[in-house]
Formats: structure tokens, C-alpha cells, sequence
């Protein structure tokens, strides 16, 4: 018995406007696929189905390697982050509204501000052993220089008050909770 071989059939090829409108696609649409061409007749190029569904089914196989996984504990909600940063923009703008109304200041505010009273309260406690001496003369050396060292301890809290700030305020909000 004689064997049957098998006929090599030569492809079918179009040029690309008959191949755009049996797609029902647009030429540019079809350019941007960047199908190979199979073969050129003078300006003419002609394209196999076969290298149109290999493209398309290439692509299809990228798209679907390059998606995370969805079960990917690394990846993000981007729902969720999405929400976290427009609560972070709401209270931003919130926060920003109330210094504007001056409900809050700002911790670097209270310290520039207890730094300046601090230096307005130093030449006044500096002058009372002064005054008390100049108004009271009959007064003993001792108390006066008692009232001096008192007067100087007052100074030094006075100074360190605004270094504290930060603590008085952690303080503060643990009260309040």
C-alpha cells in the first residue's frame, strides 16, 4: 500500500486592510499589535492569520503573567491605601483649619513663646532682693541673700520650662484619655 503524504498547503496571507476588516478592527488599532509581516509584494505587506492569533495569544499571556497574584500577601489593598491617604489629606486639612481659627498651636510655637516669656521674667526676679532691701533696710544680710536664692531657683524653673514642653504635653494627653 502506497503512503499518503501529507500536502504542505501554502498560507493564506492578507494584505492589511482585508486582514483590519474581517477583524473589524481599524489599521492603527492593528498597528499597535505589532503583528510580524510575512512576506512583502512590492510596497505591499502581507500577514498569516496564524502570526495574528500567535500575537493576540502572546499578549493575552503577558497580561496574565504580568498580574499579581491575588492571593499575594504583599500586595496591597490599594482600595485601602487609597482610603488611608484621603484620611490623612481630611485631617491634614482639618488640622490645617483649626490653627487657622488658632484652636491649636504647634509644640515648636509654645516653646518659642516660654523661651520669650522666660526671658521677660529673669530681669524681674533678678531686681526683687533689690527692692526688697531698698523698701525693708532693716532687714539681715542672711534673709535677703534667702530671698535671692529662692528668687534664683524661681529663674532656673522658669528657663527650664521650656525645655520640658514636650513632656508637659505628653502628660497632658494622657490625662485627657
Amino acid at each position: 500500500m502506497a503512503r499518503i503524504q501529507p500536502q504542505e498547503t501554502a498560507p493564506v496571507l492578507l494584505n492589511k486592510t482585508d486582514l483590519c476588516k474581517s477583524l473589524g478592527i481599524s489599521t492603527q488599532a492593528f498597528d499597535k499589535w505589532d503583528v510580524p509581516v510575512h512576506s512583502k509584494k512590492g510596497r505591499e505587506c502581507l500577514y498569516t492569520m496564524a502570526d495574528v492569533v500567535a500575537n493576540r495569544v502572546a499578549n493575552e499571556r503577558k497580561k496574565h503573567l504580568s498580574k499579581p497574584d491575588e492571593d499575594d500577601p504583599e500586595k496591597p489593598d490599594l482600595d485601602y491605601e487609597r482610603w488611608r491617604l484621603t484620611k490623612a489629606q481630611a485631617d491634614g486639612q482639618e488640622i490645617k483649619n483649626e490653627k487657622e481659627r488658632k484652636e491649636v498651636v504647634e509644640v515648636g510655637f509654645c516653646v518659642f513663646v516660654l523661651n520669650r516669656i522666660a526671658a521677660q521674667i529673669a530681669p524681674v526676679l533678678d531686681q526683687i532682693h533689690l527692692q526688697v532691701k531698698r523698701k525693708n533696710p532693716e532687714l539681715p544680710e542672711r534673709t535677703i541673700q534667702a530671698i535671692k536664692a529662692e528668687v534664683i531657683k524661681s529663674q532656673n524653673t522658669a528657663s527650664k520650662l521650656a525645655e520640658g514642653i514636650e513632656d508637659l504635653l505628653d502628660e497632658y494627653i494622657g490625662s485627657t484619655d
